[in-house]
C-alpha cells in the first residue's frame, strides 16, 4: 500500500500483473482484486482494506466493518485474503476459544476486539499471530513515541 495525497492506493508486483482478473475500489476504503491462475475463472481475491483510527466515531468504525464482512461473504471465490492497515493489534489468544487468533501476537488495544469479532464472524484466521517471527522480520514499522523520544515498535497492518 502507498500513500499518495489523503488517499492510500495499492500496487501490485509487475510479475503479478499478467494474473489480475480485475481490481476494482469497493469504497473509498476497500478495494477488491481478483487473480486468475489458469483459465479465465478467478482463484483468488485479495480484499485491501485500510479502516478508520481511532479519532473517528464507534459508528464509522463499525460500518466499515459490516461493508467488508458483506463483501466478503458475496465474494464466491474458494480462496480469499484480506490485508490492510486495520489500525488495531490482536494480542496473543486469550482462551481456548480464540482459535482464529495465533499465539504469538504483540499486544491488544482497543480496535483489536472489533478486529478480532469480525474474523470470527468470517470465520478467518490473524494470520500475523499465527506464526513466530524474529522482531527483526515483524511487519512493524518503527513509531516515535514523543514524551519518551524513542521508537517503538507497532504492527497494526494484517493478513486476515
Amino acid at each position: 500500500m502507498r500513500q499518495q495525497g489523503s488517499r492510500r492506493r495499492w500496487c501490485p508486483n509487475t510479475h503479478l500483473a499478467m494474473n489480475i482478473d480485475s481490481y476494482e475500489s469497493l469504497t473509498r476504503r476497500i478495494g477488491c482484486m481478483r487473480l486468475k491462475r489458469c483459465g479465465s475463472e478467478p482463484t483468488l481475491t485479495v480484499f485491501v482494506a485500510y479502516a478508520p483510527t481511532s479519532d473517528y466515531n464507534d459508528e464509522e468504525v463499525e460500518a466499515f466493518y459490516v461493508e467488508l464482512e458483506k463483501f466478503y461473504k458475496e465474494d464466491h471465490t474458494f480462496y480469499k485474503v484480506i490485508v490492510g492497515d486495520f489500525n488495531a493489534k490482536i494480542g496473543p489468544r486469550r482462551s481456548p476459544e480464540e482459535l482464529h487468533i495465533g499465539t504469538h501476537g504483540l499486544e491488544w488495544k482497543e480496535q483489536g476486539e472489533r478486529l478480532s469479532e469480525f474474523i470470527m464472524s468470517t470465520k478467518t484466521i490473524h494470520g500475523n499471530s499465527q506464526f513466530q517471527k524474529p522482531p527483526s522480520l515483524r511487519w512493524n514499522p518503527p513509531v516515535a513515541n514523543s514524551t519518551t523520544r524513542s521508537t517503538t515498535s507497532s504492527s497494526i497492518e494484517s493478513i486476515v
